[in-house]
């Protein structure tokens, strides 16, 4: 059977693009291998009789569970620094400005993984505001149910493939060789974060204090409608008023009726 979905059928590519336009997750030539590879686990799990019978499932969206194993198989450790520049550019450019008032900020990367994300919005606010004054005035939280990915956060290590996206000059300053291809973010950027564990779909959330900017990218594809709206009003309910929501581009969230106000591409505010 494996050389039936052997990467060179149309069935691949078709979930490939799928992919790429549902999840904004992309995979070039050169990992038609490892995708082949995580596809095949997908089509072993439910027997199916190879991937034009994937495509046809999650192109027609006719198993939930089917659909929800596939954006797993294709995005599990794919996370990296500086992912989905959009957001993260109106965050350095509109959102901290607009925050420049404030004592302290409070952040939070909703859907951390192994902390690619919240330490990437550490290092934004720090060559904004100054390493200084982002400790002083910048926090960051992050949350996932996943255990062993957090515990990739908390100890901040990274293999070359997660620092791609970061230019040199960012890398000299936030970053230390810490063996072959390892680089471990650096102590001021690392203070500036926390990791806990969270379940998204356990509402209400426990937070005490509300925050400022909520990042929840690339995690809302995996839940259903009727959650998708659950965890963008939970969300909502622990946002300061004024604040903002960050998700991905390629994520609907003005479909689903929530009380965000969109402002533009995966950019949302709660009213004052």
């Amino acid at each position: 059977m494996l050389n039936e979905w052997n990467g060179k059928s149309r069935g691949y590519d078709r979930v490939r693009d799928w992919l790429n336009e549902r999840c904004g997750i992309f995979y070039s030539d050169t990992k038609r291998e490892l995708l082949t590879h995580r596809l095949g686990r997908v089509v072993d799990q439910f027997q199916l009789s190879g991937l034009d019978e994937l495509a046809d499932i999650i192109e027609y969206d006719t198993r939930h569970d089917v659909v929800l194993a596939v954006m797993h198989a294709a995005s599990t450790n794919y996370t990296y620094f500086f992912r989905e520049p959009q957001g993260l550019d109106f965050f350095r450019d509109t959102i901290l400005p607009s925050l420049s008032g404030q004592a302290e900020i409070r952040v939070w990367s909703a859907a951390a993984s192994s902390g690619d994300e919240a330490y990437t919005l550490g290092i934004i606010a720090a060559e904004a505001c100054g390493i200084e004054a982002a400790q002083r005035r910048v926090s960051i939280l992050g949350t996932d149910i996943s255990e062993p990915t957090l515990s990739i956060a908390e100890r901040g290590i990274y293999k070359s493939n997660h620092v791609e996206s970061v230019t040199q000059s960012v890398m000299s300053r936030y970053f230390k060789s810490v063996g072959i291809e390892q680089y471990r973010i650096s102590k001021e950027i690392s203070a500036m974060c926390t990791f806990r564990r969270l379940n998204l779909k356990a509402f209400p959330y426990p937070f005490r204090r509300e925050f400022d900017v909520v990042f929840c990218r690339n995690v809302l594809y995996y839940f259903d409608k009727f959650h998708q709206n659950a965890v963008l009003e939970a969300i909502y309910d622990v946002t300061a008023p004024g604040g903002w929501l960050i998700t991905s581009v390629t994520e609907a969230v003005r479909e689903l009726g929530t009380r965000w106000s969109p402002i533009g591409g995966g950019i949302y505010r709660k009213e004052k």
